[in-house]
């Protein structure tokens, strides 16, 4: 089936989805293991990872990056698309938000300890209707709990509602190699670079100069992860040297590029 007819048969099985057969569902076949490239919202729980490559959802109001051994949550009612390349294998799962009653109402990206990713990885071999009263049953518990205490982590670019903000920041997205600064857009936008400038933190919390940072370093993952030299991912997001830009990778990871992504990869091992 082409990937057309796949996303439309995704669609329509979601459609007839009214509720979850069980409080967690995510089964290998099941639909939370495909990305949406729609806008679309449930009445359940979303958490989705990439057990290779990177994987982003995105809100009206923040992009949310998976690499591997992290993912996103997305609370019930909350309209996102996924995003992710091709080959990129997703573990998700749909979670009733009775069971998690207890979870911060908004999106936010979680650190997955290599315990959890095997109660997913093993959860999802599960049938559909798992025996809730017996091993499986407590098994789902034990994954339920661990993911409660999972870390959040700041993998996130926060996204304004002011429209003048939207439009700087759609182009510095689609463009996160632009050399623009906060005085260059000021003028474009016809507004003070002071009153600007003050926007920008009451909207996405962060100063320009943070947030322009946060997506160039955000923008390099998918390319560091594919194994891109990266020096040639550090020019391409805007950085005039190949240290600027590992000391930039470390102040927001606490790692270089290499020991990001091999610490990710020696934990995924089986």
């Amino acid at each position: 089936m082409s990937p057309i007819g796949q996303e439309a048969a995704l669609i329509a099985r979601l459609g007839e989805l009214r509720q979850l057969p069980r409080p967690v569902y995510g089964q290998l076949d099941s639909p939370p293991n495909l990305k949406l490239g729609y806008r679309h919202s449930h009445p359940w729980v979303q958490l989705s990872h990439a057990v290779e490559g990177v994987l982003e959802v995105r809100t009206d109001r923040g992009r949310f990056i998976a690499p591997p051994l992290r993912a996103v949550w997305v609370p019930a009612g909350i309209t996102h698309q996924v995003f992710c390349a091709a080959d990129t294998c997703i573990r998700s799962l749909y979670i009733d938000r009775s069971v998690v009653s207890d979870a911060p109402e908004r999106c936010r990206v979680l650190q997955i300890s290599p315990l959890l990713r095997e109660l997913i990885q093993h959860f999802s071999t599960l049938p559909e209707a798992y025996a809730e009263d017996g091993p499986e049953g407590r098994l789902v518990q034990v994954l339920l709990d661990q993911l409660g205490c999972a870390p959040e982590i700041e993998l996130v670019l926060p996204l304004p509602a002011e429209p003048r903000l939207r439009q700087l920041c759609k182009r510095l997205q689609n463009h996160p190699d632009s050399r623009e600064s906060l005085a260059d857009w000021s003028q474009a936008l016809n507004v003070s670079e002071r009153t600007l400038s003050r926007l920008f933190l009451r909207e996405t919390g962060l100063t320009f100069r943070a947030w322009r940072q946060r997506l160039r370093l955000l923008s390099a993952l998918p390319a560091l992860e594919r194994g891109e030299r990266v020096t040639d991912v550090a020019l391409g997001c805007g950085y005039e040297s190949l240290s600027a830009f590992i000391a930039a990778f470390r102040e927001q990871f606490g790692a270089t590029p290499g020991e990001f992504f091999r610490d990710a990869r020696r934990e995924n091992q089986p």
